[in-house]
C-alpha cells in the first residue's frame, strides 16, 4: 500500500538533490522511501544531528562578518 505525501523542502536544494540521486539511479519518491525505511531501521534520524552551541553560533556569526579575532595559520600551528 503506498501513500501519498506532500512536503514543503527548499525549491534550490530539492533541485540539486534531484541531479546527485539522477547521478546515483534514484529519483526523489526512491531516496525518501530509503530515507523513512533507515528512520525506522535506526529507530530515529539516520545521522548524527548536533546543534552548535551558543559559543559557537556566535564564532560562525563572526566568521560570516569576518569580525572577532584572527591568528595565522603559524600562530594556530603553536
Amino acid at each position: 500500500m503506498e501513500t501519498e505525501a506532500k512536503i514543503k523542502v527548499d525549491q534550490y536544494n530539492y533541485q540539486q538533490a534531484k541531479k546527485i540521486l539522477q547521478h546515483i539511479g534514484l529519483d526523489y519518491s526512491q531516496a525518501i522511501n530509503l530515507f523513512n525505511e533507515m528512520i525506522i531501521f535506526q529507530k530515529g534520524l539516520p545521522f548524527e544531528y548536533k546543534y552548535p552551541n551558543a559559543e559557537t553560533l556566535k564564532a560562525m556569526e563572526e566568521a560570516k562578518n569576518m569580525d572577532g579575532d584572527f591568528i595565522s595559520i603559524d600562530e594556530l600551528s603553536k
